[in-house]
């Protein structure tokens, strides 16, 4: 798929460069010629000779480099890839791009481009989450500007949660993504999947059955057409899959912020299955067994995520695909959600124990939309994904 492209990989000045090397590697065992620029600073973690010797080619630093000026000025070099890649993507890098600054060869090389670019941030995770990097990182999604990643993990600081580069592999999955041309080259979607998780105590929670296999099944489906898909997901089972932009979330509240946060995008599938109810006040430590005495629970509706999206006066996504999981009067109770949340379509599912669907490998589901309802067969839950992508494809094609 990446034979014959030319990436232009602008590494910035974090620890996380490091792993540009691996990239580098991995993209040249796939065909693809890497042009190298990296910042002053990117140089205090890894060698120009070392990224330079991986890439094969000349390594550019330098904005006021009359030589290279004369051979490849630097708006040649920002328009003679097919994707620039911007790994590691430094708070200051984000913020110098989202500001309009130019006083590098990297920030100008991102200022003059109309090829497209896809960023991998990597930094404290403090810093990923200050509302100046947040705002960047919203402004530049809304501009066109691709996302990988960050991931959450144990940091080279000492601290803990998102904010780590991703990794190489999943760089390269990205990219794949990004340049896949297919039905939904160009649209974005957004797909949640699994459970949320409505904590009780510090160890106990509340939460709906769900394995995450089926809204991984679709946003697989989703990429493999071109889409650029953000996958919201909440503590599933199963693995997210490699091209898509994960956001990992715990709770409703927090899974509405990662959605909503995620517009604009031109269509939202919204597979997870999220507890309706959580407990008004948790507990801040274990709550003790008593004898004689059971815990007195009080709860309160959580946010509806799918109506919240299916209602929005603006930026609201052309397509909203809600699921609704039933055990009795499937079509009955999956039509009549579709008209209280507002949303365009609906997969229907009986996941009755007899089923075996709740946890299994395949589903049998209603697509209800407009034009009624559609049976279709009992298929693996990829199988599933595959036509639901086409469908979502001619409805946004």
């Amino acid at each position: 798929m990446l034979f014959g492209k030319t990436i232009l990989l602008i590494i910035g000045g974090g620890i996380a460069a490091y792993k540009s090397l691996e990239l580098i590697r991995r993209l040249k065992e796939r065909g693809v010629a890497v042009v190298p620029v990296m910042t002053s600073a990117a140089g205090e973690f890894v060698t120009p000779l070392s990224v330079s010797s991986l890439a094969g080619q000349k390594v550019y630093t330098d904005l006021f480099d009359l030589t290279d000026e004369a051979e490849m000025g630097h708006i040649q070099l920002s328009r003679a890839a097919d994707l620039i890649v911007v790994a590691p993507a430094t708070a200051d890098l984000i913020g110098k791009v989202a500001g309009g600054l130019a006083g590098d060869l990297a920030s100008t090389l991102l200022m003059a481009t109309d090829t497209e670019v896809l960023m991998a941030p990597a930094m404290n995770v403090r810093m990923w989450e200050h509302f100046s990097v947040r705002r960047n990182v919203a402004w530049l999604r809304e501009n066109g500007v691709g996302f990988v990643g960050p991931n959450e993990g144990d940091m080279a600081c000492g601290e803990f949660g998102p904010g780590r580069m991703s990794e190489p592999m999943e760089i390269v999955a990205a990219i794949e993504a990004h340049l896949a041309t297919g039905p939904l080259a160009g649209k974005r979607v957004i797909v949640t999947s699994g459970p949320t998780h409505e904590p009780i105590d510090p160890v106990r929670y509340i939460a709906n059955r769900s394995s995450g296999a089926q809204g991984t099944a679709i946003a697989r489906a989703l990429a493999a057409r071109g889409a650029e898909v953000v996958f919201v997901t909440g503590p599933a089972d199963v693995a997210p899959p490699e091209g898509v932009e994960v956001v990992k979330v715990q709770s409703a509240r927090q899974m509405l912020e990662a959605v909503t946060g995620a517009l604009p995008a031109d269509a939202a599938v919204m597979a997870a299955a999220v507890a309706d109810w959580r407990v008004k006040s948790e507990a801040g430590s274990k709550i003790k067994k008593e004898k004689g005495a059971l815990p007195v629970l009080e709860f309160e509706e959580n946010p509806d995520i799918l109506a919240t999206v299916s209602q929005m006066e603006s930026g609201r996504p052309a397509l909203v695909v809600g699921f609704a999981a039933e055990t009795d009067d499937v079509i009955a109770h999956a039509t009549a959600k579709r008209v209280r949340k507002g949303c365009d379509w609906i997969v229907a599912n009986d996941v009755s124990p007899e089923t075996g669907i709740m946890g299994g490998t395949e589903n049998a589901v209603v697509l209800i939309s407009d034009d009624g309802a559609e049976s279709w067969p009992r298929m693996g839950k990829q199988a599933v994904a595959d036509r639901l992508a086409e469908r979502i494809a001619a409805a946004l094609g």
